[in-house]
């Protein structure tokens, strides 16, 4: 960590993530980031049940979606471009066919329904305040699909406005589940093609509404992802090629510090473990059929039986089949 400047500072999160600890995480491009790499180390976590979400709002309605008994049905949907799309959905959800596309959105929802009654922890990282709605309806959409931009109006969301509806979806989750843990964090991802000015006024608006909710339920936190960029690293070497998105040395860093924040000695040993067999795995010999490469293929399979002894729910279907196969 001597490589970069003085850490944020972080607060004191009275609870930890294992792999006994089941993650939802919700949110904008950055949530793909953090939420990948519990998935890959093997973490229960549940990524995006609709896909990437940018506003508050979209978001707030995706959890009252997941709490309610709502199955998605055509008139839910809209037709644009030759294909079906959903304006609670991303893209990724939007198909030719309709039927398809219906049983995309409701079996991901069913999947992310039954997730939520084993849920420890919700993950949600706000992109953005600014975003469109409906002029037919105002409802606030989570994507345009491309849709011409006279059927919207562009707004940027109040603190308030936030603070509620994002606030009502979370108490109805903890009531749900008691112990839940809601963990916010605002995405370091630039959405300058609002502006430089907007995109800043944007982001404090998330800010802002994100201590809002901390303050108001003592169940919420917060964790400082945009800071980390912004006020930390604080140099455009830490940005893509786009300037927009974090580079791969920003996401390392950021990854770095929610590990220090929320993982015991335990559970950093075992990524490490887990680490070494997923490096063996992208692992491409020269001779497959050598007696040396056959004893690292059983050797990696030891070290998978004897991690799932210990951990039964890790999965490692995809290690144990390349492994077998090679």
């Amino acid at each position: 960590m001597s490589r970069f400047r003085t850490p944020v500072k972080l607060s004191h999160y009275p609870f930890q993530i294992s792999h006994q600890t089941s993650v939802l995480n919700m949110g904008s491009c950055f949530a793909e980031h953090i939420g990948g790499r519990l998935l890959r180390y093997k973490f229960p976590t549940l990524l995006n049940s609709h896909g990437i979400l940018f506003n508050a709002i979209s978001i707030a309605q995706a959890l009252q979606d997941l709490l309610s008994e709502k199955q998605y049905v055509e008139a839910d949907l809209f037709q644009h471009g030759e294909q079906w799309h959903s304006y609670a959905h991303h893209g990724h959800f939007s198909h030719p066919d309709l039927a398809e596309a219906l049983a995309q959105i409701n079996g991901r929802l069913n999947e992310a329904r039954n997730f939520l009654e084993k849920t420890d922890i919700l993950v949600l990282t706000l992109g953005t305040a600014n975003a469109f709605s409906l002029r037919t309806s105002g409802a606030i959409v989570a994507n345009c699909h491309k849709v011409p931009g006279t059927a919207f109006d562009r707004v940027r969301l109040l603190v308030s406005d936030i603070v509620k509806t994002l606030g009502d979806a979370i108490q109805a989750l903890q009531n749900r589940r008691p112990e839940l843990k809601v963990l916010l964090t605002v995405s370091p991802v630039r959405h300058i093609r609002d502006g430089l000015v907007e995109n800043q006024r944007s982001k404090a608006t998330l800010l802002l509404a994100a201590e809002a909710l901390q303050q108001s339920f003592d169940f919420v936190y917060y964790f400082p992802s945009y800071e980390m960029v912004m006020d930390d690293l604080r140099d455009y070497r830490f940005y893509d090629q786009d300037m927009i998105h974090p580079s791969p040395m920003a996401i390392d860093y950021i990854w770095e510090q929610f590990r220090m924040a929320f993982f015991s000695e335990e559970t950093q040993q075992l990524l490490q473990r887990i680490d070494r067999i997923l490096s063996a795995s992208r692992h491409r010999p020269f001779q497959p059929e050598s007696a040396a490469h056959q004893t690292f293929q059983k050797k990696q399979l030891s070290e998978i039986a004897a991690l799932q002894t210990k951990w039964p729910t890790l999965d490692f279907n995809k290690e144990i089949t390349i492994f077998s196969n090679k």
